[in-house]
């Protein structure tokens, strides 16, 4: 058993000072915030502690991008990539690819959960159903309806908690709801549906936008779309890139007015430059650059993001003039619930031990994964 007295401590609703933290294995067995004061056996963390943030969209870090490499390594390299800068638990995500590739990557994360690897929670298929003028980067060849085949490997066991963004006009209301009754996490995205059929969708148990103003319906006088359904129904949850080159910053703030801490997720949509020196990496028959914080490629249009989560929590924090609480509940509890994980999300009894320390500037001087610190001078 380890404690932790912390300068600060956000456990998803309060935000304390002087607080401990009591960790037994890899859950938390209880936090004390009342006349707390430190002990000679308390590990003192001087910062701010708040629950580790939760990534829904990963499509690579520290070198390894899972379309290119559908190993277990590549999971690892992703993780370390990520988790020093506050990422604890993540979606991989398979940006729209062949069968075969599909198969391999859900391999992957079946070996790496069998493996207890930390931080890696399930799987993200970005695709392949979407919609061919909203593809962005997907490659056409692969874009399909879903068939016998995928939706088996959307319903397997061994994977963790399954995610996947579809185009609600390429796939029928039935199969939705076949999926979202085996506990897949339907996301809408790539998609130019009218209302009427993303409304459908929504009927039908879809519960996300996958990058909300990006790749989707937009929104006009008569033609509402996916975002005036992602802005109004009470019953979804978006996702939303907030490195500033995919959202202007007033669309982020016009979205969290709209939406609410409640119903907003900060995702990083990352490729392999995260957490690594990589400049450049091939994606089909061209290259995806970094220069500076933004990646394109080579004819400069965007390619996903080199963003990390903290990044995104201190640009939403600034964004929204210093709604502290709200912005980490984005990175944390909103996307714990959106996927269905009571268990994370929270710093509370019982919840799994996945947390991490940030400076005054909002940047992670550590993180935990089930209890152990996995980035971050040593503290323990």
């Amino acid at each position: 058993m380890r404690s932790y007295f912390t300068k600060q401590l956000f456990d998803g609703t309060t935000l304390h000072a002087g607080a401990r933290l009591v960790v037994e294995g890899h859950t938390i067995k209880r936090v004390e915030t009342t006349d707390v004061e430190q002990n000679n056996t308390d590990i003192y963390l001087d910062g701010l502690v708040t629950a580790g943030f939760i990534d829904t969209q990963v499509n690579g870090g520290g070198g390894s991008l899972l379309n290119s490499d559908t190993s277990v390594s590549a999971l690892s390299n992703m993780v370390t990539g990520h988790c020093q800068f506050g990422t604890t638990s993540m979606l991989p995500t398979l940006i729209t690819d062949s069968s075969a590739k599909m198969e391999s990557a859900a391999l992957a994360v079946a070996d790496a959960i069998e493996q207890h690897m930390p931080g890696v929670i399930g799987i993200h298929f970005e695709g392949p159903h979407l919609s061919v003028p909203k593809k962005g980067i997907h490659p056409q060849n692969h874009v399909r309806g879903i068939s016998d085949a995928d939706l088996a490997l959307f319903l397997r066991k061994d994977i963790g908690k399954v995610m996947i963004t579809v185009a609600p006009e390429n796939v029928p209301t039935d199969i939705i709801k076949e999926l979202v009754s085996a506990g897949v996490v339907v996301s809408l995205g790539h998609s130019g549906a009218d209302i009427d059929c993303v409304i459908n969708a929504i009927d039908a148990g879809a519960t996300g936008f996958t990058h909300l103003f990006n790749a989707m319906s937009g929104l006009t006088a008569r033609e509402p779309g996916l975002i005036a359904a992602a802005l109004c129904d009470e019953r979804v949850t978006s996702g939303l890139i907030a490195d500033l080159h995919h959202v202007h910053g007033y669309n982020c703030q016009f979205a969290f007015r709209c939406i609410g801490a409640d119903r907003l997720m900060l995702v990083t949509d990352a490729m392999a430059h995260v957490g690594s020196s990589v400049d450049r990496i091939p994606w089909l028959d061209t290259q995806i650059i970094r220069d500076d914080d933004k990646l394109t490629l080579e004819d400069g249009s965007l390619a996903g993001s080199c963003i990390d989560m903290a990044a995104a929590v201190r640009n939403m924090h600034q964004l929204l003039n210093n709604q502290l609480t709200a912005v980490l509940n984005m990175a944390s509890r909103v996307p714990a619930r959106f996927l269905g994980l009571d268990y994370l999300g929270e710093l509370t009894g019982d919840k799994h031990a996945n947390f991490i320390l940030l400076n005054n500037k909002m940047h992670v001087q550590a993180s935990w994964i089930n209890g152990q610190q996995v980035a971050g001078e040593p503290l323990n």
